[in-house]
């Protein structure tokens, strides 16, 4: 599998993230170090997680993906060889409740050592602001965060469902302080795009300003969650969500349904590698609950997409 630089950090990640969600609820152990096993072997060294995975599952209180890869990376002696991030922020202060931990900096200092105790290591490569929070002041969480990079607990740190102007002020504080800024962005985005009323909540879908500075500034890593949309471009008869309910969506599926049958690929691997080879390039988190889906999304690397099949992709995404 193909690495590529982390931002400006120097870190070389691989092309894909391998989304641990469920792992260690509702995708039990065995399964959970089969798929980590075979995303290891074929080269993947990014591993994505939070301190609030699986809340909501049942059963779980948050910290079962952390303490699952921590298992597995205690087994299989391999910490070094990976790219591990978490995220703090989106954890509710208790099970089930609306209120989040939030991004002060006593939440932060209090998750990461709590984070790192379950993932059995003494640092995170890279650390997230998992939801922007307006209570608490940028600088704050902005100081905090560098002050984990200066104790060696944290390499880098990103964020997640933030608006770009959010963004923009966060690297203006950070650089007129001299503090660590935000090396990436990972935000909800898919082949098709949301209507403009669309409501994910606390979740942030790419937007075109978003993707307009990304493409300006290559120095800051797109992240793509969620760009399967659980899987439905594969699948004739599925429902689009309604947040994604256009009258121009059906062009959209026709024109990748036709590029990935001259390519010989499923509309899920087409979206996959279109997103490596697009402009900005974004880093699919992929997701799977069997070996089979993993096969899958690893197939789509091997995909080479023409100038002119692209130019047809994103016209039909821009009509």
């Amino acid at each position: 599998m193909k690495h590529v630089p982390l931002g400006n950090t120097g870190m070389l990640v691989s092309a894909y993230s391998l989304g641990c969600l469920n792992f260690g609820s509702r995708t039990n152990k065995k399964t959970s170090f089969q798929l980590l096993d075979h995303f290891f072997e074929a080269g993947g060294n990014f591993l994505d997680t939070a301190n609030n995975y699986a809340i909501w599952n049942e059963g779980c209180v948050g910290g079962e993906s952390e303490s699952l890869l921590g298992e597995w990376m205690k087994e299989r002696k391999n910490r070094h060889q990976i790219i591990l991030a978490t995220k703090v922020g989106a954890k509710p202060v208790v099970p089930k409740s609306e209120k989040l931990e939030g991004l002060s900096r006593q939440a932060i200092e209090k998750e990461i050592d709590e984070s790192l105790i379950r993932l059995g290591t003494d640092y995170v490569d890279l650390y997230y602001a998992h939801v922007d929070d307006i209570e608490t002041e940028l600088e704050e969480t902005l100081e905090t965060f560098d002050s984990l990079i200066k104790a060696g607990k944290v390499r880098a740190i990103g964020c997640s469902n933030y608006r770009l102007s959010r963004i923009l002020e966060a690297k203006a504080i950070s650089m007129s302080k001299g503090w660590e800024s935000y090396c990436c962005i990972q935000q909800r985005y898919t082949y098709l795009q949301p209507r403009v009323d669309a409501n994910f909540g606390l979740q942030v879908s790419a937007d075109e300003d978003l993707l307009a500075y990304c493409s300006q500034n290559d120095d800051f890593t797109l992240m793509a969650y969620s760009p399967l949309l659980g899987g439905i471009y594969n699948r004739k008869d599925a429902v689009i969500p309604d947040a994604y309910r256009r009258e121009d969506q059906m062009t959209r599926l026709h024109t990748l349904r036709k590029v990935a049958g001259e390519l010989g690929a499923t509309p899920n691997q087409l979206i996959l590698a279109w997103m490596l080879q697009n402009h900005p390039r974004a880093l699919p988190i992929i997701a799977a609950s069997d070996l089979t889906q993993l096969e899958e999304n690893l197939g789509a690397l091997k995909l080479r997409i023409n100038s002119d099949q692209l130019d047809q992709l994103n016209g039909a995404f821009l009509t």
